[in-house]
């Protein structure tokens, strides 16, 4: 139980009843006229919500580690990717990987020739639970 005897499940359906336009993203993208923001208030929540204490100083520079992550993500957005096709690796890379072959001839029978009990292709073993 959270606070004042509430559920996580409840504090977190207020949270997101009680939150601006920059948490609903699907209401809002943020562009260059509508940046992402972060108040104080905003990394409180976060922070109760994620169970975590915070000072009023560690607060403050979590807000300005958000607001720079945010930052990096705008500029990210801004890069025209019209017509670049996308990769499978940031390197280009391709596997080195050999061809899947069967390197080891299939032993099966032989295998089962020396279990206790088998039945079609199968092995037996005792039932160990009733």
């Amino acid at each position: 139980m959270g606070a004042e005897g509430k559920s996580y499940n409840t504090l977190l359906e207020e949270y997101v009843g009680s939150a601006g336009p920059v948490w609903r993203c699907v209401d809002h993208i943020p562009t260059h006229d509508h940046p992402m923001a972060l108040s104080l208030d905003d990394v409180s929540r976060i922070a109760q919500l994620a169970r975590l204490e915070a000072t009023p100083e560690e607060a403050q520079r979590f807000l300005a580690q958000l607001q720079s992550i945010f930052g990096l993500i705008e500029e990210l957005q801004s890069v025209d990717t019209r017509g670049i096709e996308p990769m499978s690796h940031a390197q280009n890379a391709s596997s080195r990987l050999r061809e899947d072959q069967v390197t080891e001839r299939d032993q099966h029978e032989l295998f089962q020739s020396i279990a206790p009990q088998v039945e079609a292709g199968l092995y037996l073993v005792p039932k160990v639970i009733e």
